[in-house]
């Protein structure tokens, strides 16, 4: 499978496009895979003075009504790096969340020393012949449609878990 006995899939939720831009992490969701299973789960609505920007809004639903009273992101991301430890690190479209994650770590003055995989970058390798390697679309192809019955995506912890799933179909047909 790989060389990490416990990955962290995770995806977040954000006001906006890029941190450069002061955009926040709103919420974030991990699944750890241990000896090729789901385990552990990490969760977390961040509460921000961030505006979120309208067309973010649009894609995960989140609203500023949502967010409070949730932790700060001082208290989720060192909560949050003690879950990831030295783990390897995956998410579809890797780079952007990424980005974020650093962001915020940055903040805190935390480290983010993991190595990590993008389920996006393996996709368009491995599958060359899809037309799409969003994230449902390779869930379809790869799972089947009920993978994504009953599924609210684009909320951090629901694309985790799919995301979880695709990386073990990705790594049980190519290993």
């Amino acid at each position: 499978m790989t060389n990490f006995s416990r990955q962290v899939i995770f995806d977040l939720e954000t006001t906006g496009l890029s941190p450069k831009y002061g955009h926040r992490v709103i919420e974030i969701g991990a699944v750890a895979v241990e000896n090729g299973r789901l385990g552990a789960e990490f969760h977390s609505l961040i509460s921000t003075d961030q505006p979120i920007h309208w067309a973010a809004r649009k894609v995960h639903g989140i609203s500023p009504r949502m967010l409070a009273g949730q932790p700060d992101a001082a208290t989720v991301f060192s909560r949050f790096k003690e879950f990831i430890a030295s783990d390897l690190l995956v998410a579809h479209n890797a780079p952007f969340d990424l980005r974020f994650l650093a962001s915020e770590f940055a903040r805190l003055d935390l480290t983010l020393p993991n190595p990590s995989s993008c389920t996006l970058r393996l996709s368009r390798s491995r599958y060359p012949q899809l037309s799409s390697h969003k994230l449902e679309n390779l869930a379809r192809y790869l799972l089947g449609a009920e993978a994504l019955a009953g599924e609210r995506l684009h909320r951090a912890l629901a694309d985790a878990r799919l995301t979880a799933k695709i990386w073990l179909r990705m790594n049980r047909d190519h290993y």
